[in-house]
């Protein structure tokens, strides 16, 4: 299956994707078409965390796929062609030396460009396609954000990220925005963007398994909750010294820890149905696998 034919069938595909930033490397958009699906329907695109199971959280989106009508992609980056946090969570932004890569192979323009291309083929309609990411998925998005905007996705949910990559350019990338390029003004346009944090209350615990403790990590709080209440803190800060708008958005969403199911099925709840969903549908996936 290519990308042209990705309505052909409903349910379930897996597409090779080639990025020309990254010449060689594999990716793989992991998609559902929902029964209900047309162009002009809500289209979620979804970052998995540091396991690369970009086919675990396509899964997690069925539910709601099927519930109203979507189509879920989930660009998939494996670990070996994007090893650990600096070939994903980070971007490809830095090379080994420490050094500021070309822009145009920074991964963090993979969604956008699948998405304008989707539009392009008439396969979805612009202004109906949103993304989402959880865990390592999270730290991808709010840096994709800060370093190359929102692209064609009208809303962007960046949900239980380990650490953040604070809107400052005192502090190089990726504990701040400093040394790559960017000036006050993207930083007050990040600040003005309606970036949307999502924090499990349980994700708390300074020991979770896989969260990130660099010094800098550490410093914004001893867990993934704390550390999400920090960003948000840091950046009305920022944006009240700049003097410029403030329009991130910012959910908590009791009894969910760090759950990768129970996420997506919150985020859904807020974009589709008003607000977050039961504790029981909270529940369902709580067996899952979640990083």
């Amino acid at each position: 299956m290519t990308l042209n034919t990705l309505l052909a069938q409903k349910g379930r595909s897996a597409i090779a994707y080639d990025f020309t930033g990254q010449p060689g490397k594999s990716i793989v958009l992991n998609c559902y078409v929902s029964e209900g699906y047309a162009p002009g329907k809500p289209v979620v695109f979804v970052q998995h965390g540091m396991m690369r199971n970009g086919n675990d959280y396509r899964d997690f989106w069925i539910r709601a796929a099927d519930q109203h009508g979507l189509l879920i992609v989930a660009p998939t980056f494996p670990n070996a062609d994007f090893p650990e946090s600096e070939g994903y969570n980070n971007g490809v932004v830095l090379d080994a030396e420490g050094q500021v890569t070309p822009k145009d192979s920074w991964i963090y323009s993979v969604p956008g460009r699948v998405a304008e291309e989707l539009v392009s083929l008439g396969l979805a309609t612009a202004g109906a396609l949103r993304i989402y990411g959880h865990s390592a998925g999270g730290q991808f998005l709010h840096r994709m954000v800060s370093l190359v905007g929102k692209g064609p996705f009208t809303s962007v949910i960046a949900a239980n990220a380990g650490w953040y990559s604070l809107p400052t350019l005192e502090a190089d990338f990726p504990a701040g925005l400093g040394g790559i390029g960017i000036d006050e003004d993207g930083l007050k346009a990040l600040l003005a963007s309606d970036l949307w944090i999502m924090a499990g209350v349980e994700d708390a615990a300074a020991t979770a398994d896989n969260l990130p403790t660099n010094p800098e990590a550490i410093a914004q709080g001893p867990g993934r909750f704390a550390r999400a209440q920090n960003y948000m803190a840091k950046g009305r800060a920022a944006a009240e010294a700049l003097g410029c708008a403030f329009n991130w958005q910012y959910t908590e969403v009791p009894g969910v820890a760090h759950d990768g199911c129970a996420m997506s099925q919150a985020a859904a709840g807020m974009w589709f149905e008003g607000g977050l969903p039961s504790a029981e549908v909270l529940g369902a996936g709580s067996n899952t696998v979640n990083a």
